[in-house]
């Protein structure tokens, strides 16, 4: 041990970020908010008519569409979920990385 001081590595936000991208992360946190919101709503309304938990499902669909062939049980409603916004913040991951990159010089 030359030189080292302590614990070297990154936090793991920092570290997540790095790895996923920061529009990914924003995304991710954004589909929390919208099932937070909603789930809020659902608990709150008295009627039973209230359509909140439809928003979720917009946001991170296409992938979340998939609850439609799952069996009818809560839990594989936010699976859906999850399946649906981890699939869509590694698209978004994807092309920022490609945006970042660049396009080649065409004279090398």
């Amino acid at each position: 041990m030359t030189g080292t001081v302590g614990n070297s590595r990154p936090s793991l936000p920092r570290r997540l970020r790095d790895r996923v991208g920061l529009g990914a992360l924003a995304y991710l946190v954004l589909c929390a908010a919208v099932l937070v919101w909603a789930v809020v709503t659902i608990a709150t309304d008295d009627s039973g008519e209230a359509m909140a938990l439809l928003f979720p499902l917009l946001v991170t669909a296409p992938g979340s569409l998939v609850v439609l062939v799952l069996p009818e049980h809560g839990s594989m409603f936010f699976a859906s979920l999850v399946l649906g916004a981890a699939v869509n913040a590694a698209v978004i991951s994807w092309c920022t990385g490609v945006l970042r990159r660049g396009r080649p010089d065409p004279e090398s």
